[in-house]
């Protein structure tokens, strides 16, 4: 099959990549898209279906800024291909709660003051969830330890800690 050619800004060649159809299941709705094979989840999630919650901080996997849960575990979607994903179970930070019923993580995370830009906020809730939910949030250390993949460039990781012991103290369900 002979591959079509494009201009790329640069003016060199690229070759165009077929588009895929991909089912993606997020936050309970089910939706068809067709994207082309390098599209990552995040970008898919962003760009194609408009939720914007997760962040694109390093674009590398550094930084967690872009967490998601894909059947109730943690991945950096920007590193993740859409294609991967089809038919799996994806939840963002709009997911989580909402407006009316925020989730025991969010409403901790205000209480703390566990933000402050906000940029890494959504990535950082969603780790958070996560944490909880793998029974790994027992000790300051492992609390430490399992949101250390989660970067905050502005240092609220007191804060953060402390959202975080208040639900697992207060036995709140974390879960989805």
């Amino acid at each position: 099959m002979k591959q079509e050619k494009t201009r790329t800004r640069r003016g060199e060649a690229a070759p165009e990549f077929p588009a895929l159809s991909v089912t993606l299941e997020v936050n309970g709705d089910s939706y068809r898209l067709n994207l082309d094979s390098r599209v990552t989840l995040l970008d898919a999630l962003r760009d194609h279906l408009g939720l914007t919650g997760a962040k694109k901080g390093c674009d590398q996997g550094a930084c967690g800024a872009c967490t998601v849960l894909v059947d109730g575990k943690r991945i950096v979607s920007c590193l993740a291909l859409a294609a991967q994903y089809d038919g799996r179970r994806i939840t963002t930070i709009e997911g989580l709660g909402d407006d009316s019923e925020p989730h025991p993580m969010q409403r901790a995370f205000a209480r703390h003051d566990a933000f402050q830009c906000g940029y890494c906020t959504p990535g950082q809730i969603m780790s958070a969830v996560c944490l909880q939910a793998e029974g790994r949030a027992g000790t300051e250390e492992d609390i430490r330890e399992f949101m250390s993949g989660n970067i905050c460039r502005c240092g609220a990781y007191q804060n953060i800690r402390a959202a975080i012991r208040e639900v697992v103290a207060e036995g709140n369900d974390a879960s989805l």
